[in-house]
């Protein structure tokens, strides 16, 4: 049953939202103030916390500030009068997942607390999925599409064909199909098409025998005698020679392979996974890649999305890359700065995870505090794209990059700017759609209205 700790210092509110609550099935809990409601956070498990803002004592925003210290995936609804809605905005940029304005619509109240707990249960499942696969780091709703679809292909034989971007780990993803199939316990063999010389790819693919061609001076094993039994992955494919494209389709086809001057074959069971980060429908079109070859290969297609098309998962990569660098140096640096993180949630990424690790590592050498700032970043695309006017800036790096005009603007309107910044970006990649530019910014609909609203975003 969903667990909800309500914490208001008006007696007859709590008895109403308990009331409420308990006849939509949801189990309840209430607390007079903020420091009764610590109190009950650290005994019980709570699936969401509402909380008046205006409490004597520790009062909402403080409360919320110490929920997001300690257990920051908690979602927390902030009840606020009409009379307060700085207040709420102050709230919801400091991590609530939403606000009640009072007085209370009932509708709405159900709403926002049925999109707070179903959010809490998608969290949670998507970290029980992702926990099973420890070598990719991610828990948005596109790589668990990509942990869902592994746990369905792995186990059979079939061949995979992965589609992705330079950097977006395909090879970790093949992995993982490996390690949950049925041949886990056999070799996973990589080789990487395109770093293989033409006239030695056939050797490596099928190996040789001693004599064979000059340096031939023993036999040697094949990727697939290599991988028998067990899994060969095959990164970078589009980049095969026709020659080797036709004859890889025969070991596809028949399941053997004859190293390069042998007379006899040699019988494999090898499941195949490629990846590429062409398009291969346009080679084929083109004459460089075999049709039936691609067939053969793309049983089951599976695309790795970028990382621009996961921002969810920056954060936690960006968690993860800091440890494993700061360990790496010896140093101390355990967090990004909010300045920071926005930077990187407003870049594109166009070498995806892998350009994030590299800006990560040079981050971590370069500082010299135990927090990245904006100035330790080296985004050298992202600045060159977005060298506007110092009058218009266009992204936040912009606004805080110059720490002399930081403080001479002070943080309030530094901080306007860089709202109105993320507030244009997500309408115009939306297509001025509201709703799907709330989803962009991971608010609620309501707090991207009021926003628009406040700052005169046409």
């Amino acid at each position: 049953m969903t667990s909800i700790l309500v914490v208001d210092d008006e007696r007859s509110m709590r008895d109403f939202l308990k009331i409420l609550l308990n006849k939509e099935g949801y189990q309840v809990e209430t607390a007079p103030n903020g420091s009764e409601a610590l109190t009950l956070l650290g005994k019980h498990s709570f699936d969401l916390v509402i909380s008046d803002i205006k409490m004597d004592g520790m009062d909402g925003l403080e409360l919320l500030s110490s929920i997001k210290e300690q257990s920051p995936a908690l979602p927390v609804v902030m009840i606020t009068a009409f009379a307060s809605p700085d207040d709420a905005v102050f709230a919801m940029k400091n991590g609530a997942f939403d606000y009640i304005s009072k007085p209370f619509n009932v509708d709405e109240i159900k709403s926002v607390i049925t999109s707070a707990t179903s959010k809490t249960l998608a969290l949670d499942e998507a970290k029980s999925i992702s926990a099973q696969f420890p070598e990719i780091i991610g828990e948005s709703r596109e790589m668990v599409k990509i942990f869902e679809m592994i746990q369905r292909i792995a186990p059979t034989p079939a061949n995979v064909l992965i589609y992705g971007e330079s950097g977006t780990g395909k090879e970790l993803v093949a992995q993982a199909i490996h390690r949950h199939s049925l041949v886990a316990e056999q070799g996973f063999v990589p080789i990487t098409c395109s770093a293989i010389p033409e006239d030695l790819m056939e050797s490596e693919l099928f190996g040789h025998v001693k004599g064979s061609f000059t340096g031939a001076i023993s036999d040697k094993l094949g990727l697939f005698q290599l991988a028998d039994k067990g899994t060969a992955f095959l990164d970078e494919i589009g980049e095969l020679t026709p020659i080797i494209q036709t004859k890889l389709l025969r070991v596809l086809q028949e399941r053997e392979v004859k190293p390069v001057g042998g007379t006899k074959v040699q019988h494999v069971a090898v499941r195949i996974i490629a990846a590429t980060n062409k398009i291969l429908e346009e080679e084929i079109m083109a004459g460089r890649f075999r049709e039936d070859l691609f067939y053969r290969l793309a049983v089951v297609p599976l695309r790795v999305p970028p990382l621009r098309e996961r921002k969810g998962d920056v954060p936690l990569l960006v968690d993860y890359f800091l440890k494993k660098y700061s360990n790496l140096f010896g140093k101390e640096v355990q967090e990004m700065s909010s300045y920071a993180m926005e930077v990187l949630m407003s870049y594109d990424f166009p070498g995806n995870v892998r350009e994030l690790e590299n800006i990560i590592e040079r981050g971590v050498a370069l500082e010299a505090s135990n927090i990245i700032l904006p100035e330790s970043l080296t985004l050298s695309s992202f600045r060159s794209e977005t060298s506007g006017s110092a009058q218009q800036p266009q992204s936040p790096f912009q606004i805080v990059a110059n720490e002399e005009e930081l403080f001479d603007r002070g943080l309030e309107e530094v901080m306007a700017e860089t709202e109105k910044v993320f507030l244009n970006a997500a309408l115009k990649k939306s297509g001025n759609s509201k709703m799907q530019a709330a989803d962009l910014l991971r608010i609620s609909f309501r707090s991207l209205r009021y926003k628009v609203k406040k700052y005169e975003i046409g």
